[in-house]
């Protein structure tokens, strides 16, 4: 079986295979891409944990051989999960995505607001607006 059929929306392109970290070529992730001291984190830090686990006495030696299955499990399950919302994600058309990005888009601007002189921080008085002050002499 070789990789050179791989799907478009893979991340990792097939000439750059070769240099990712072993541990996440034997687990085959597609969209999950750990560099090397994620690697290393996620093996032999697994590993570490065990005997310093089982060194305690808090599990068994089999917790040395258990834990790093463990963990690379749920790394393959993460880059599945992974897969599966990517792949959903191109299933919706563009329009509502458009649609999706313009409800989501963030207002900036400015608000002019009055302050009340009597007003409780974080607690709104009215939600009317306030009337610009009558100045006493009408012909400053």
């Amino acid at each position: 079986m070789t990789r050179a059929n791989r799907p478009s929306w893979a991340t990792i392109p097939v000439d750059e295979e070769r240099y990712r970290p072993l541990y996440a070529r034997l687990l085959g992730l597609r969209f999950v891409n750990p560099g090397g001291v994620l690697c290393f984190l996620f093996f032999e830090g697994a590993i570490a944990l065990a005997v310093l686990l089982a060194l305690a006495e808090l599990v068994s030696w089999w917790a040395v051989l258990v834990l790093p299955v463990v963990v690379a499990a749920m790394v393959k399950l993460n880059d599945m999960v992974a897969a599966i919302v990517v792949r959903s994600a191109a299933l919706v058309p563009e329009q509502e995505r458009d649609r999706f990005r313009r409800q989501m888009e963030p207002v900036v601007g400015r608000a002019r607001v009055e302050w009340v002189s009597h007003s409780v921080p974080g607690v709104v008085i009215t939600a009317d607006p306030v009337p610009p002050p009558r100045r006493a002499n009408p012909s400053d």
